[in-house]
């Protein structure tokens, strides 16, 4: 049976990413080595490391703009602690919308004054803040542009005077944006990219060297960038899996062309949420995320049947997060319209029987 995934993350892959990976851990183009058994150092690998770091900001259409492309270690949870290492001085300012917007604020006034410019937790992240005022001399405003526990999405970014940081783990590639508004961007690999292990960060060169503590080498930016992303031992499959998979979006048209159908799949669920009276939204409409859709039931006493459907159909991924409750549905983009389309079913069918 064909097995549809909503999981949150590690996510989904392309089939055909799949397959080239799977191989590649046998043997890497005929070299009669394996992908995680060949030399960082080896001209193969080095090529690989050199074409995810090229093939990212060409997606981001930041190639020749003064940007640079990494592939790190630690997760985004690691990226909290670094951005406050290599930019904070003095103060900054963040948004907080959620966990990982929480999480991400907690690493960073270890090393100086933080602001807490806009929340939304009052209301449980239900929302996105706007309207807000952005303090002056911030050192840098950090955003999360799309919250997986909650379903909820930035769809406009502020504009500033100081170095604008995102986290972007959960939406990266997802949809066109004015990626050089951006000063920095990271984004964990494993919610739209590739597998876990490894982390891209995307850094505007101009805004390092600007604090005057003594950066530890592994949190410099400086220093992997100076070593091509290659400092220490990368991530080797993480890297090649991201490679293979900004490779399959490139072929099919970029990011214009999975924006059309991200936008598909997510009216598709929305408008079942909307219309059956089973089911309710979790986000508020106007800051839905286009790639995680949280949802509840109305009627408890269908939650079993419903369940039930799930898991006969193939439907797997989709429990909410305990602090959410309901259901969750990560659409990121190897999922199919079909998929999405599955579940719509399955939800029309629950209202048409409860």
């Amino acid at each position: 049976m064909k097995k549809h995934n909503f999981s949150a993350g590690p996510c989904i892959l392309p089939q055909e990413v799949m397959k080239k990976a799977a191989d590649a851990v046998v043997e890497l183009d005929g070299s009669g080595l394996s992908l995680i058994e060949i030399s960082h150092r080896s001209a193969a690998f080095v090529e690989i490391m050199e074409n995810a770091r090229s093939l990212a900001l060409e997606l981001l259409d930041l190639k020749d703009k003064g940007y640079v492309a990494l592939f790190l270690q630690g997760g985004a949870s690691m990226q909290f602690l670094a951005t406050a290492y290599n930019l904070l001085e003095r103060k900054a300012g963040y948004v907080n919308t959620g966990t990982w917007s929480l999480k991400a604020i907690k690493e960073a006034r270890l090393y100086g004054e933080v602001l807490e410019v806009a929340s939304s937790q009052e209301q449980n992240f239900n929302f996105i803040p706007k309207g807000y005022i952005i303090p002056k001399g911030l050192d840098y405003l950090h955003l999360t542009s799309n919250n997986t526990i909650f379903g909820t999405q930035v769809k406009e970014f502020p504009k500033t005077d100081c170095p604008l940081v995102c986290d972007m783990s959960s939406d990266i590639f997802s949809r066109q944006l004015d990626f050089s508004q951006f000063d920095l961007i990271y984004a964990g690999a494993q919610k739209n990219m590739g597998p876990a292990g490894t982390t891209l960060v995307v850094i505007k060169e101009d805004i390092l060297g600007k604090v005057t503590r003594k950066i530890p080498s592994m949190l410099d930016y400086k220093t992997h960038i100076s070593k091509d992303s290659m400092f220490n031992t990368p991530p080797v499959f993480a890297v090649y899996v991201s490679m293979l998979t900004m490779q399959w979006l490139k072929d099919m048209g970029g990011i214009p062309a999975i924006e059309e159908i991200n936008e598909k799949k997510a009216n598709l669920i929305y408008s079942e949420i909307d219309l059956n009276p089973v089911f309710s939204g979790f986000a508020a409409k106007e800051d839905r995320s286009h790639m995680n859709a949280t949802f509840n039931i109305t009627d408890d006493t269908l939650k079993e049947t419903f369940d039930k459907q799930c898991k006969e159909a193939g439907i797997n991924g989709i429990n909410g997060h305990r602090s959410v409750g309901g259901y969750r549905a990560s659409m990121y983009n190897a999922l199919s319209l079909e998929s999405v389309g599955t579940l719509v079913d399955i939800m029309s069918e629950l209202e048409r029987k409860g």
